[in-house]
C-alpha cells in the first residue's frame, strides 16, 4: 500500500500529487463530503472541495460600506490626522 493510499484509507483526506493523479476519481468523490488536501514535497499545496462548498465560501457577504459601518471601530472616536507630506522624488 502506498503512502497516499494509506493516508486516504484512514480518512485523513491527504494525498500526494502522485496518489491524487492515480486515484483522481476517488479524490473527487471524497471531496463531495470533505476537503481533500494534496501535498507536494510533504507540504500542503492545494485543497480540493466540492463545487457547492466553493460557491458557499466565495459568495459575497454584503458590501464594503456595510462592512465598514459594522466595524467595532466606528464609534471609537479615533483622532486620525492625515499626513500632508509631499511625494518623494524618484529617479527613473
Amino acid at each position: 500500500m502506498t503512502a497516499s493510499r494509506k493516508s486516504s484509507a484512514h480518512g485523513s483526506g491527504q494525498w500526494t500529487v502522485a496518489g491524487a493523479k492515480a486515484r483522481l476519481s476517488e479524490v473527487i468523490e471524497r471531496a463531495q463530503s470533505d476537503p481533500q488536501i494534496i501535498t507536494r514535497h510533504g507540504k500542503p499545496s492545494v485543497v480540493i472541495v466540492s463545487a457547492e462548498e466553493w460557491a458557499r465560501k466565495t459568495v459575497r457577504k454584503g458590501t464594503l460600506a456595510a462592512f465598514l459601518l459594522a466595524s467595532p471601530l466606528r464609534d471609537a472616536d479615533l483622532d486620525l490626522d492625515r499626513v500632508r507630506d509631499q511625494p518623494r522624488d524618484l529617479d527613473l
